[in-house]
């Protein structure tokens, strides 16, 4: 049995316009200890597809699911007082931003014991004892004179340091990542990302790890799930994926990789046209017909969730359709 199990998850917002039907039926699951990659452009969901799961949606949201579970337990019944107890001891998330994340007015300690005080019920000294072990299994010198520092006297790639080590703090069974290293530079980026994979193979936890970019993708999946419009429109192992992308907007995202060797400085690097269309009221057909170079007239009825090979499924009517494949992008040694 899987560890979290979604089946037709939706959410949908009241906006001035109408209804915003922000996440559309999505499916999928995270096995324990494995890393799952949802990634898509900005505007496609990946965002309150997190939210959702944490319960953390704007009060206004409506979210429905014919399957929301973690570990058996229905996330679509629990009540605010036992969601509450799961989040932060079971699922924890890292948010794409630290510096908002992390309260201002507390000092890095009492922000990283709060939370395993309360779920675990140890004493302040055995916290600060795992709260220095942590941040320095996230390559953070001096920790023990960092619990007494705030968040404004650490750099980004420390903040976000911070935020792992949070996370990690009741060695929860899953852990949220949206885009955690959307801000930060790309060398740091890379030791990020480097660590969480290392953390995540070390403490059995399974991830769910939000990004918009399969270049980063390649280097710490195990699954992919690609978002569109709200809807999962590609899932596969992540060699699969990359040998053998099955939707149109898949391949469009890895075309938009630059080939270290090949891309030749300055040039201009392919982009898919168009912008992602309003989820404002009804989305009929494929969200994506506007955009694709593919598209028909059969385009504008609602396309199927065709099975590929290894595990792989698209939401394309020409998905079974031989295309050439795009280049395999390095993977993280």
């Amino acid at each position: 049995m899987p560890l979290l199990d979604v089946k037709n998850l939706r959410v949908d917002l009241p906006v001035e316009a109408g209804t915003l039907h922000a996440v559309r039926g999505i499916d999928f699951h995270v096995d324990r200890g494995e890393m799952l990659c949802l990634v898509g452009e900005s505007g496609c969901g990946k965002s309150m597809t997190s939210l959702a799961l944490m319960g953390l949606l704007p009060r206004k949201a409506r979210l429905t699911a014919d399957r929301l579970e973690f570990d058996g337990i229905d996330l679509t019944t629990l009540s605010e007082r036992r969601r509450s107890d799961l989040r932060g001891a079971r699922m924890s998330m890292i948010f794409q931003e630290p510096m908002t994340a992390l309260n201002p007015a507390y000092t890095l300690g009492n922000q990283l014991c709060e939370g395993v005080i309360r779920h675990r019920g140890v004493s302040r000294r055995e916290a600060s004892e795992r709260a220095i072990y942590l941040l320095e299994r996230v390559g953070i010198s001096a920790a023990k004179d960092r619990l007494n520092q705030y968040p404004h006297q650490l750099s980004g790639g420390l903040r976000q340091r911070v935020m792992i080590a949070m996370a990690l703090m009741c060695e929860p069974d899953l852990i949220i990542a949206d885009e955690p290293t959307t801000a930060l530079d790309v060398t740091i980026q890379a030791q990020i990302l480097r660590l969480l994979r290392e953390l995540q193979q070390e403490f059995g936890t399974a991830v769910i790890f939000i990004t918009h970019d399969l270049g980063v993708v390649a280097r710490i999946a195990d699954r992919v799930s690609v978002m569109y419009a709200g809807e999962v429109i590609e899932s596969a192992p992540t060699p699969a994926l990359y040998a053998n992308p099955g939707h149109p907007y898949t391949r469009g995202l890895l075309s938009c990789i630059p080939a270290p060797g090949k891309t030749p400085p300055g040039s201009r690097l392919q982009a898919i046209p168009g912008v992602v269309p309003s989820l404002v009221g009804n989305v009929e057909g494929c969200a994506f017909r506007n955009r694709c170079p593919q598209a028909q007239p059969t385009c504008e009825r609602t396309p199927p969730l065709k099975s590929l090979l290894d595990d792989h499924q698209a939401r394309c009517h020409f998905a079974d359709q031989s295309v050439p494949a795009p280049r395999q992008p390095e993977t993280m040694s």
